[in-house]
């Protein structure tokens, strides 16, 4: 039900417009959404194609942002060294930190899976009376 996703990105305009919050209404509307899914108000299933269809599409959501880079291609030229320094710069940034999470969790679920087995071993040899 695309509605339902457009209902709640209007909403997110509707409130950071009203409230005057310094958050975009669609990263608003998208926070909304996600409460709205976790508690349980909006269910995964009545999205989920709409979501799908959406994201198989994406690419084609580019195409205006595009256009309007092309229209300020003169102000942009000027800027180009500065913009791919930023854009290599924060790449790293989000890779090393992405890195880092991946080896917490993986680390923290090593951990936790090892403390299930142990318990496991001990109440099966508990059970057994060793």
């Amino acid at each position: 039900m695309i509605i339902l996703i457009l209902f709640v990105y209007f909403l997110g305009e509707v409130a950071a417009k009203s409230l005057s919050l310094p958050i975009p209404g669609n990263i608003m509307g998208m926070i909304f959404l996600f409460i709205f899914l976790v508690t349980g108000i909006i269910k995964l299933e009545k999205i989920e194609d709409a979501a799908k269809s959406i994201l198989g599409n994406l690419a084609f959501l580019f195409i205006p942002a595009g256009v309007g880079l092309m229209n300020y291609f003169g102000i942009i030229s000027n800027y180009v060294a500065q913009i791919l320094f930023i854009v290599v710069l924060t790449t790293f940034i989000v890779m090393s930190f992405t890195g880092l999470t991946v080896q917490f969790v993986s680390k923290r679920m090593e951990a936790t899976s090892a403390k299930k087995n142990k318990n496991k071993e001990a109440t099966v040899s508990l059970e057994r009376g060793e």
